[in-house]
């Protein structure tokens, strides 16, 4: 060999040694990695989620409760989560999700090995390298993100792994559900299904692209990118998903540039406990579920939990009953409230009337002790002299008008004189035939006013209890709504019922004279008669009546005056009573809950309906034919087109006047003492409905029957709900006749020729001698 060539082998050697270290060092890397991995993999860098955690991930759910045609009335949660099937994901949603965030999303098994590359290489300048199966992963298994570079490589290792795993246990359509169910995209919103309902009040499945690119551009950090307080900045970030998803060929480049120009519309609908149809029917419901699940444990004997378990409850309410009854109470309480501020002018103790200085300190004083500022306060060691001096402290506050929020400067004091003069209001309706409620409101503003007047609240029901004596006179002793009694002033002696005196009620127009049949009685809602009725059944049959149609008599007097309506009842129970009559004597017990699933869509509960027979067909429907002389010639006039022409000046409070219904309604109004509530109660065929109006305290109301009375406050809410309900036909309510029995032996054709006349003075407002 020549020493040229000698001397040309030489560096071959030295370079072998050089090829041969870097392979050793490659080969060790490689080592060092897959150890690291299998470190990894054993927990070194943290607790590893076992294969029943992977196969099962805990995810928090919402339980959901649903409508009765089917759309969701509202949630109970931890987090506001709502599980997603991959099927209702639209696909342009899933393209601008791989486009923006996993392009080789369906190349790899979970890791991006040139994604990774890339990133290291260019320390993620160019881009991250985390997949979605990686980013599922964090959201499932990493609590806390590590701080500092080292111990995040570790917790990269770990989610490394916990990525394969997954690749290996679930299919990438499973993978992208899961993703898009288990991501936070604020305000609420967990998950891609509330995110759609928050943001753009509609499901997932009826999303624009549009619409799909503003909640994937969130994806990359939804707390920076937020379309409500950095709309252009979200909107920069959804025309860069387009950019992705053109990239990557799914969408044109016209296509593109057509939905760059688009404006970002957002429909923002958040959804807390506070907002959104039904409120008090939620809270009611949420204290009912909780008492189910106490008596229903799982079969592991563990319980269910309300927050976490996602439920399914399918309720009775009826959406668009609900919209319409939500919305006749706002207009008309909204309305009513200017006449009764402005009657309210000159009243030294306004809101309140009829009582001492010192009996309004009380009631404001009551007030203080059961506010949060107070009972805040005392928590933290404040003496009472300290808490008092704080409510006559001027403060910067948000209050509550019919005219939106109002900042202003006041004393917590006189917001709580200013909330005290806000009328309230309720409304229950049923269908009497099942026993289903279809709308409950139990007030008009559930932020600001949190009691509830549906079932929480129970106030005196004046002449709306009066039906109740006439049906037993009739189920007892058969009765006509034709039968004649005389009109004059009528006594129940002293000790008779446990009178302690006399008892002589008056008649509110002061009228004595002459003969009037029971219809027209109780359409005048004559005081006399009512009290010779309950003389000849006697208060207990009427109290046991009421019993059997549902309502708590504990506590109820024996006595005769229990038949004007002195006693208190809620409006749940009224609207449950008055069903009985229009199902012609059988009490059905309300239902709300039809069913209730699990997550899986296994049925826990369903509803049978529990009945009782009360009346007689004949007694019902003869009780039902006396309530539509109400409707025809008493004080539920005003329903009939035909009363326009003397409706006086005070129609500014009658809202939604006139209502011009021509079928059958059976019905009555109530007004209690000083006007301080006001009832209507209301029937159709198939359907009963309840309205009371009124304030917090007894001590809060109009100064006369002119505006007091239920024909004012409360039947306009019912007069517009109907109409609403009419105007749509899809409820299918009813116009037709009540149900007349076959074979009625009681007379009801009485042929009045009585003109329809109004009477205002209808209860018994100055009507008892207590």
């Amino acid at each position: 060999m020549s020493r040229n060539q000698k001397k040309k082998t030489k560096p071959t050697r030295n370079n072998t040694k050089y090829i041969v270290g870097f392979w050793a060092l490659f080969v060790l890397g490689l080592v060092a990695v897959a150890f690291i991995f299998l470190l990894a993999g054993w927990g070194a860098f943290g607790k590893m989620p076992s294969f029943e955690q992977l196969e099962n991930p805990e995810t928090n759910l919402a339980t959901e409760i649903f409508t009765a045609d089917g759309e969701t009335l509202g949630k109970y949660y931890s987090e506001n989560r709502t599980p997603i099937k991959y099927e209702d994901l639209p696909d342009h949603l899933v393209e601008a999700l791989v486009a923006t965030e996993d392009e080789r999303f369906y190349k790899h098994a979970g890791i991006d090995a040139k994604g990774t590359i890339r990133a290291a290489v260019f320390l993620g300048q160019r881009g991250g390298a985390s997949t979605i199966t990686q980013q599922l992963a964090k959201l499932l298994f990493t609590e806390d993100v590590a701080r500092g570079f080292v111990p995040r490589v570790f917790q990269k290792f770990k989610e490394w792994v916990i990525a394969t795993r997954l690749e290996r246990q679930y299919t990438k359509q499973e993978i992208i559900t899961m993703y898009f169910n288990k991501y936070d995209f604020v305000y609420q919103a967990v998950g891609v299904r509330s995110a759609s309902r928050i943001y753009f009040g509609k499901e997932t499945k009826d999303l624009k692209i549009e619409e799909s690119a503003v909640l994937v551009g969130m994806l990359k950090n939804a707390s920076l990118y937020n379309p409500i307080r950095r709309p252009d900045m979200v909107k920069s970030r959804r025309n860069q998903v387009f950019e992705q998803m053109y990239k990557n060929g799914y969408v044109s480049e016209q296509k593109k540039d057509s939905l760059q120009e688009l404006p970002m519309k957002l429909d923002f609908t958040p959804e807390s406990h506070d907002e959104g149809m039904a409120t008090y029917f939620r809270v009611y419901l949420q204290a009912l579920m909780k008492q189910w699940i106490k008596d229903n444990p799982k079969p592991d004997g563990t319980n269910y939990s309300l927050y976490r378990d996602g439920l399914k409850i399918y309720t009775s309410i009826d959406s668009k009953m609900q919209e319409y009854a939500e919305k006749s109470v706002v207009a008309h309480i909204s309305n009513l409230q200017k006449e009764f501020d402005r009657q309210n002018e000159n009243n030294a103790t306004a809101p309140f009337r009829d009582i001492e200085q010192q009996e309004v300190n009380q009631i404001i004083r009551s007030a203080m002790k059961r506010s949060a500022r107070w009972k805040g306060m005392e928590k933290n060691g404040k003496s009472e002299k300290e808490i008092l001096a704080s409510f006559d402290k001027e403060t910067e506050m948000r209050i509550f008008t019919w005219d939106g929020l109002k900042d202003t400067i006041m004393t917590p004091k006189d917001s709580i004189f200013h909330y005290k003069g806000y009328l309230r209001a309720g409304l229950l309706s049923m269908a009497p035939q099942t026993g289903e409620i279809k709308a409950w409101v139990g007030g008009a503003n559930f932020k600001h006013f949190k009691y509830d007047h549906v079932k929480q609240g129970k106030r005196q029901v004046g002449s709306t209890f009066k039906p109740f004596v006439y049906a037993t006179a009739i189920d007892q002793l058969r009765l006509s709504p034709c039968d004649i009694m005389p009109r004059n002033r009528f006594t129940i002696e002293e000790g008779k019922y446990g009178n302690s005196k006399d008892w002589s009620p008056r008649n509110s127009d002061n009228k004595y004279e002459g003969m009037l049949s029971l219809k027209e009685a109780l359409a005048k809602s004559v005081n006399s008669i009512t009290a010779r009725l309950i003389d000849k059944t006697g208060p207990g049959p009427v109290i046991d009546l009421l019993a059997k149609l549902g309502v708590d008599t504990e506590g109820f007097s024996e006595g005769p005056a229990i038949a004007l309506g002195t006693e208190d009842m809620s409006l749940y129970e009224m609207v449950s009573a008055y069903s009985t009559f229009a199902n012609e004597g059988v009490y059905v017990k309300p239902v709300i809950v039809t069913r209730i699933e699990d997550k899986n869509g296994t049925v826990l509960f369903q509803n049978i309906p529990e009945t009782r027979d009360v009346l007689s067909r004949e007694a019902a429907y003869v009780t039902v034919n006396l309530l539509e002389g109400v409707t025809q010639n008493g004080s539920g006039v005003r329903l009939r087109g035909t009363y326009a022409k003397n409706l006086p000046h005070y129609k500014r409070a009658v809202t939604g006047y006139p209502y011009d219904f021509k079928n059958p309604i059976a019905g009555k109004t109530g007004t209690t003492q000083n006007q301080s509530d006001g009832w209507f109660m209301g029937m159709v065929p198939n359907l009963v409905t309840g309205v009371w109006v009124g304030a917090e305290d007894r001590s809060v109301h109009f100064p006369g029957i002119t505006y007091g009375q239920g024909a004012t406050m409360a039947l306009p809410i019912w007069g517009m709900y109907m109409k609403d309900l009419y105007a749509d036909e899809d409820l299918e309510i009813s116009q037709e006749d009540f149900h007349r029995p076959e074979n009625l032996s009681i007379d009801v054709n009485c042929n009045d020729n009585d003109e329809a006349t109004e009477n205002e003075d209808d209860d018994f407002s100055d009507e008892i001698d207590f």
